[in-house]
């Protein structure tokens, strides 16, 4: 199976898909739809989802500041 990602809305018996759509199909006919204007092959890809988009809370970071010299 390959990837390849929708660049156009493609509707048919039985199937509907969106544009920027990831959908698997046999090698042969994802290389036939993958053409550059109907759908681009995707590769090695991690989809953005929430468990590895914030694998870790963000933290303001702590100013550090230089103690202040007295002048007189």
């Amino acid at each position: 199976m390959a990837r390849i990602r929708l660049l156009t809305s493609v509707s048919g018996r039985g199937f509907a898909w969106a544009p920027g759509e990831v959908v698997d199909l046999p090698g042969a006919e994802a290389a036939q739809w993958a053409d550059g204007v109907r759908a681009v092959m995707v590769r090695d890809e991690q989809p953005d989802t929430p468990e590895t988009t914030a694998a870790r809370p963000e933290r303001a970071r702590k100013r550090t500041t230089a103690p202040r010299r007295e002048t007189r």
